[in-house]
């Protein structure tokens, strides 16, 4: 583990108000990166059956810059991630994934950022794409996985500042990953090999593998548990999403069973399933990579590189997924949240733990934030936020657990805080 120190670019003097005008439109982004490299975008084209949907602009930003940092390694920051499972009246604590390095960052209810540890990976040509939180089981000790360019999943402790499990299986690189939502010692896994994998990081086993026949045909750029933790749902440069069901009973027999296996008592390896067929599957909803896909409820949230957030459920409006087909590929558009400038991939939203708040930024270091109705998805608020200084991609953004702080990550190694106003709290 390595210390760094993050370099604070906040002027007290500055005038750092939000702004719901169009003055960033003057700057521009310089990013070399390969993540950043989009497929040639074509003119966004309209399906029979899609809402076209213009979010209702609101007056006055429900959030003010708070401060920003820069990290001293220099290069894109690909992914942030609060840690949502600290208790109210702890610490809020998040970190970012960029370069070799993890960068864990207390938000002090005063404002500011405070550097709280960073790991440097033993590789230095590692890159980290993502990283999610979790917890020792035993100790209750705060564990973060990450990983990235080389494919390797570190799960690190932070108190003990080491790696603590060390997971290979994909054959490339690793662009996301997310812990179940109730049972935190199953991590979820999407990679450019085009599979997904479910993993125990407990007694350190890939419980399941998703792909092959009619799996991903290119690689899985985003993935997401739902609420309940029984279904996934995953995207990627196919164009495609598909729904992968989890409450069968082979699946939970195989769960139960990587909590109990120990590879040092076992002769044999653990039975991996390999599911090759999605409970459904869709390529209506966008015509380019689906970079980030997220559960609302149970609509899903999903975006590409044609500057919408589509809302929109699996089959038809009345129809409960148990009565889907896996050769129905039908889907019903609930909403879009359209934006400007945004036609790059690897750019993914954020959306709060209690699904109030979207929130995306473009590549011009602009976010638009989005105040959600869950009965009413079509009327959600719309407002951006924009400092002077911000003129990078945003590649990531993440809420807090109670929505509080907006934190994002750019291209140019800038961390940024966002606070939101006490006339507005959740």
């Amino acid at each position: 583990m390595s210390s760094e120190k993050a370099k604070n670019d906040n002027d007290p003097n500055e005038d750092s108000d939000d702004s719901c005008g169009d003055e960033s439109a003057s700057f521009t982004t310089n990013s070399t990166t390969s993540r950043s490299k989009s497929p040639a975008s074509s003119t966004r084209s309209k399906r029979r059956g899609r809402r076209s949907h213009k979010s209702k602009p609101k007056s006055g930003a429900a959030y003010k810059y708070d401060t920003h940092v820069k990290e001293n390694h220099g290069a894109n920051i690909f992914g942030v991630s609060f840690n949502t499972l600290l208790g109210k009246d702890e610490p809020q604590v998040f970190a970012t994934a960029g370069s070799n390095r993890c960068t864990v960052y207390d938000c002090p209810r005063k404002g500011g950022l405070t550097l709280l540890h960073c790991y440097a990976d033993p590789d230095p040509d590692e890159v980290f794409y993502t990283c999610a939180w979790s917890y020792n089981l035993k100790t209750s000790a705060p564990l973060l996985a990450a990983a990235g360019y080389r494919g390797v999943i570190r799960v690190i402790d932070i108190e003990q500042n080491e790696a603590v499990g060390n997971y290979i299986g994909h054959g490339q690189a690793i662009n996301e990953l997310k812990f179940h939502p109730h049972k935190l010692q199953l991590l979820l896994s999407g990679s450019k090999d085009h599979a997904i994998r479910l993993w125990n990081i407990q007694t350190h086993v890939c419980i399941a593998i998703f792909g092959g026949v009619e799996g991903h045909r290119d690689e899985v750029l985003s993935i997401d548990f739902n609420m309940r933790g029984d279904r996934i749902v995953s995207s990627g440069m196919d164009h495609s999403l598909k729904l992968w069901c989890l409450n069968t009973q082979e699946f939970q027999h195989k769960i139960e069973l990587s909590q109990t296996f120990s590879q040092e008592k076992s002769t044999l390896p653990f039975p991996t399933i390999t599911k090759h067929f999605p409970d459904f599957s869709t390529r209506d909803i966008h015509r380019n990579y689906v970079d980030c896909v997220q559960w609302f409820g149970n609509f899903v949230l999903s975006k590409s590189c044609e500057n919408a957030i589509v809302c929109w459920k699996p089959g038809q409006l009345h129809q409960s997924f148990e009565q889907l087909k896996p050769s129905d590929s039908s889907c019903t558009i609930i909403a879009e949240f359209e934006y400007d400038e945004c036609e790059i991939w690897f750019v993914r939203f954020g959306f709060n733990p209690w699904q109030k708040v979207i929130a995306l930024g473009n590549q011009q270091g602009k976010v638009y934030v989005w105040e959600m109705d869950p009965s009413d998805p079509e009327g959600a608020h719309m407002t951006t936020l924009h400092n002077v200084r911000s003129v990078a991609t945003v590649r990531q953004i993440a809420f807090s657990r109670d929505a509080s702080v907006l934190v994002y990550v750019c291209d140019d190694a800038t961390v940024w805080r966002w606070n939101r106003r006490q006339a507005t709290a959740l």
